[in-house]
């Protein structure tokens, strides 16, 4: 029985080309914001690291009304290393609205977002955004947009989908292919999701099912179970069964709150029926996948199926002789406690015990999830040390296989040959070169996920901070064998002290610096990337020797060349296996996993 008056859409499209923007422009045209209230840019986007980084990490709801329908709006990240919570949104709703640039065209995870959503037979609405653009060659995009539902074996009905024009950034939308007007609104968009999208289907009489694919936390009232209903209807203060779907008994307890969607928070209610989705307290062993049933007709749901992690990296407590300095959570178990939090509410991210009580091996999607995990811990309060990230291997058939990753490079045309001399030692294969707009080239090529690691930095370099690089995981291929590692050995300091602008004028002349002066440093810590690939031993605290002497050599003024920028990305990708990086509150260092000179020579000899 369908709910008539209910649809729940999921928006989702590659990175940058305007969800978020669509989602602030649809509360606006819907009246969520009152006359007097400024609408803040990006409102979903409300994590310091999703408005710091420009992207959406958290898949999000909010809910409006438009014409007697009440909609409820998932916004979905578009980076393939979120794909846990796109997945985890798309079970949610009915039916997507694919956001595509009018420019852009579909790109790599317009790819990846709509075959998940082809896999649930979810419809779709197609927004094509940014046709004010003067680049736009929007009858090409929608072209495009219809042969990747025919590469994605789209089944018929699925293709026969509603196209809009929009402009989300001015909140203007018509239909068909064209540029609206001063005079169009957004309720283009918001018809078609009511009259093209499918109302929930649901007995809202029959015996209770629903399906948790979120959590959150209240000071208030502890952990918050969110889903939707499947089936019957969930009431607030009745006694629901809560199923693990791993043949231990139900947990039978009585719904604490209960609560729903309105405009961008959460009101209290009394009931929520087939289709509709549900905040429920009261339920501290509520976990993602679990199942809330009827007490008497006991039936699981499938639990929600993600794609495996394909990289994986250690988590420790920090050894350097500076540990505890900077932080408030420093023992294994504040960040074991905290991992395992974090695993209850990521469904992507897997965490494994090691032979060392003291780390825990994490793993997940790609770099970026896994570099935004120890982002939000370091600003919590965490010190930590973290190892470079390893891919995740299989055996398949009795061979050796490694992941995989199909890349899109969009740079200016002058650098298309810098970034295929960087992709080949890497065993990175070129599948596609295409002109892309303002005198750029958009690079497609598939290279192993080990090949990848701190590529990222390197294209930036060679292309001076102009190229634009997206991935996904596009399967498994034998061992491909050894991959270049980095150039340069390492600067390892030897003493601790305070390193001296004098010591650092003679080490650059020797390679790159990672710090400046002034900076507190330890024996093991590195400091520098030599120009030569041998590990180098040095003296960053040595002070200029006072003499009475005076002459024009020895007084030579000091040029110090500014150090590398080392971002977490940065410092995780320029590791090599023998070394760690250094997260605290405050820093980032990168450190020898052994610390004394003697310690690693004793290693290198067994």
């Amino acid at each position: 029985m369908p709910s008539l008056s209910l649809r729940n859409v999921a928006l989702i499209a590659h990175v940058d080309h305007g969800k978020t923007t669509l989602v602030d422009a649809m509360l606006r045209v819907a009246g969520v914001f009152a006359d007097h209230e400024r609408p803040v840019d990006r409102v979903m986007d409300s994590s310091d690291q999703e408005r710091e980084r420009g992207i959406t990490i958290l898949a999000k709801a909010a809910s409006i009304g438009w014409k007697g329908t009440k909609i409820n709006l998932v916004d979905t990240p578009g980076h393939a290393d979120f794909g846990g919570e796109v997945e985890r949104a798309l079970a949610l709703v009915d039916g997507v609205l694919l956001l595509v640039d009018a420019a852009d065209g579909p790109m790599p995870q317009t790819r990846y977002v709509l075959s998940k959503a082809l896999e649930r037979h979810l419809p779709a609405v197609v927004v094509v955004n940014k046709v004010d653009r003067s680049d736009a060659r929007t009858a090409e995009v929608v072209d495009e947009i219809y042969e990747l539902f025919f590469d994605l074996e789209a089944e018929d009905h699925h293709i026969e989908f509603p196209i809009l024009s929009v402009i989300a950034r001015k909140g203007l939308a018509i239909e068909g292919i064209g540029v609206p007007g001063p005079s169009d609104t957004l309720g283009p968009v918001l018809d078609a999701i009511v009259h093209a999208l499918p109302a929930p289907q649901g007995d809202p009489d029959a015996p209770l099912q629903a399906l948790v694919t979120n959590l959150d936390a209240s000071d208030y009232l502890g952990r918050l179970a969110i889903g939707r209903v499947i089936r019957g209807t969930l009431r607030a203060g009745e006694r629901v069964a809560l199923l693990k779907g791993d043949g231990k008994p139900p947990i039978v307890r009585k719904i604490g709150t209960l609560m729903g969607f309105a405009n961008l928070g959460r009101e209290n209610v009394d009931e929520r029926q087939a289709g509709d989705l549900f905040v429920v307290a009261g339920f501290p062993d509520v976990g993602i996948g679990d199942t809330f049933s009827d007490t008497e007709t006991i039936e699981v749901l499938p639990r929600l199926e993600v794609d495996e992690p394909v990289l994986r990296m250690t988590f420790g407590v920090n050894t350097s002789p500076l540990a505890g300095t900077e932080g408030t959570f420093v023992t294994s178990r504040q960040i074991r406690d905290r991992l395992e939090r974090e695993v209850l509410g990521n469904v992507s991210i897997r965490i494994a015990e090691t032979s060392s009580p003291e780390m825990t091996e994490v793993a997940g999607r790609g770099e970026l999830q896994l570099s935004v995990l120890i982002e939000s811990m370091r600003r919590e309060g965490f010190e930590l040390q973290v190892s470079r990230p390893e891919v995740i291997v299989r055996e398949i058939d009795g061979v050796k296989h490694e992941p995989v990753e199909r890349v899109t490079v969009d740079v200016p045309e002058q650098y298309v040959g810098a970034v295929t001399q960087v992709v080949a030692p890497r065993k990175g294969r070129v599948t596609e070169l295409r002109p892309g707009d303002s005198g750029r080239t958009i690079v497609t090529f598939t290279a192993p996920t080990r090949g990848l690691l701190g590529l990222r930095s390197l294209l930036l370099t060679v292309t001076r901070g102009t190229a634009l690089m997206h991935q996904r995981h596009e399967g498994w291929i034998p061992w491909v064998g050894d991959l270049p590692t980095r150039q340069g050995g390492a600067m390892v300091a030897d003493r601790r002290g305070t390193s001296t602008g004098f010591a650092l004028d003679n080490l650059q002349k020797r390679g790159e610096l990672l710090i400046g002066p002034g900076v507190e440093v330890y024996e093991g810590m590195i400091i520098g990337e030599a120009s030569r690939p041998e590990t180098m031993t040095v003296n960053p605290t040595k002070g200029k020797q006072l003499t009475n002497i005076r002459t024009h050599s020895t007084d030579e003024a000091i040029n110090l060349r500014p150090p590398r920028d080392v971002t977490l990305e940065v410092a995780i990708e320029w590791i090599a296996d023998d070394e760690l990086v250094e997260v605290t509150p405050s820093s980032i260092r990168v450190r020898k996993l052994l610390l004394t000179d003697s310690e690693r020579k004793r290693a290198k000899r067994r």
